[in-house]
């Protein structure tokens, strides 16, 4: 091994990181040893500093540590440097799912590194990619560690994708506590990162129990719109396949959200964007495909998420939409080909689960008949 090799590993081994339960400490500490390297440090901020480190003994010790390990990196030969550099950039290339779940294969390139970068994935890579030590590597003036903190921040801490079955509905605990509950055919992705909660909607509807965590918001992403929460209840409806519902809904059960237009912004975007509403409990919006919000209105508490006690309502719905509707907790058996028939406009509230019902009460409700064909009924102007 290297002689610069053998001081990098001994003080790795002799200075340990944090633990753990100490997140927030080594945020501070990241944040003041990134800021010191720049150009713009001032005298000013100098003095900060050193308060901040006489606050608490915690704090120096922290700090000392992470002095260490870049001293020890900085100890570095150029061309273990360089190897570092093609690792990281190669890590950052692959899926977050397949960095997280396993070791970062090497390049093909590394196979024919110079000695001292061969030896680097032993200990030291170790160290510098998937644990927190690679965040001291970020004020390298090669670049090197700007890459080395986008990459660390950017790998999600969980991650999990769920899905309802038609007609299922799911009830999802989240590590932090937080609760999701989906409704039929609704498919989401859940991500945490170090700073921010975020979830993907990509189809269906989803009530949220957010727990308050202020220093790690929750975002939404849902088609066109983006929802910003601290702690709150909450439900989303995307359903891009249906016609005549083809948006977002958004409705607030408890606490306040923020809904903005993203235009793909991902969670961290979303508060920088222009033109959000602030909804509050007994409010809701909704947003077209396009992301164009509709003023503010109010819901009772019985009309948000009603989809939890098995009632879905129309209000002068036309009558293709609610049959669409139905169709997205199971098959109902009914089809309309007559387009006056399709226009008809249908209201009331039903279990979308009960297709019988339906059935008896369409003729008295509208001027239909349930007429037999190939393959189940279909619903027909009355003559």
């Amino acid at each position: 091994m290297p002689a610069s090799d053998s001081r990098i590993d001994h003080e790795m081994n002799a200075s340990p990181l944090p633990p753990e339960n100490t997140a927030g400490l080594r945020q501070q500490v990241l944040d003041w040893f990134v800021r010191r390297q720049r150009e713009s440090w001032s005298t000013a901020e100098e003095q900060a500093l050193q308060q901040w480190l006489a606050a608490d003994a915690a704090h120096r010790a922290a700090y000392v540590q992470w002095e260490q390990h870049w001293r020890a990196i900085d100890a570095m030969p150029a061309d273990a440097i360089a190897q570092l550099r093609r690792n990281l950039a190669h890590d950052k290339a692959l899926p977050s799912a397949t960095a997280a779940a396993a070791p970062t294969p090497r390049p093909a390139a590394a196979a024919s590194a110079p000695a001292p970068a061969a030896a680097l994935p032993a200990l030291r890579r170790r160290w510098l990619l998937p644990s927190l030590g690679m965040a001291a590597a970020i004020v390298m003036t090669s670049g090197t560690g700007l890459l080395a903190w986008q990459h660390w921040q950017a790998q999600p801490v969980f991650k999990q994708a769920y899905a309802s079955q038609r007609g299922q509905q799911l009830q999802v605990q989240l590590p932090d506590g937080s609760e999701l509950r989906l409704d039929t055919a609704t498919r989401l992705e859940v991500a945490y990162y170090r700073d921010r909660r975020e979830v993907l909607l990509h189809e269906g509807q989803a009530l949220f129990s957010v727990q308050a965590a202020p220093q790690r918001p929750f975002h939404v992403l849902s088609g066109p719109v983006g929802i910003t929460v601290v702690g709150t209840r909450f439900s989303v409806r995307f359903t891009p396949g249906l016609a005549g519902s083809d948006g977002v809904r958004v409705a607030v059960e408890e606490g306040k959200v923020r809904v903005v237009r993203r235009d793909g912004a991902p969670g961290p975007a979303l508060a920088q964007l222009p033109e959000a509403q602030t909804l509050v409990a007994g409010q809701q919006i909704s947003a077209n495909p396009e992301g164009g919000l509709s003023p503010i209105q109010a819901v009772a508490a019985e009309g948000i998420a009603a989809w939890r006690e098995h009632r879905i309502s129309f209000v002068n719905t036309p009558l293709a939409q609610a049959l669409a509707e139905f169709e997205r907790y199971g098959s109902t058996g009914l089809t309309i080909s007559d387009p006056a028939v399709a226009a008809l406009r249908l209201s009331g509230t039903f279990d979308p689960s009960d297709i019988q019902t339906l059935r008896k009460v369409l003729p008295h409700a509208l001027p239909v008949r349930l007429q037999q064909v190939a393959g189940g009924l279909e619903i027909r102007a009355l003559r």
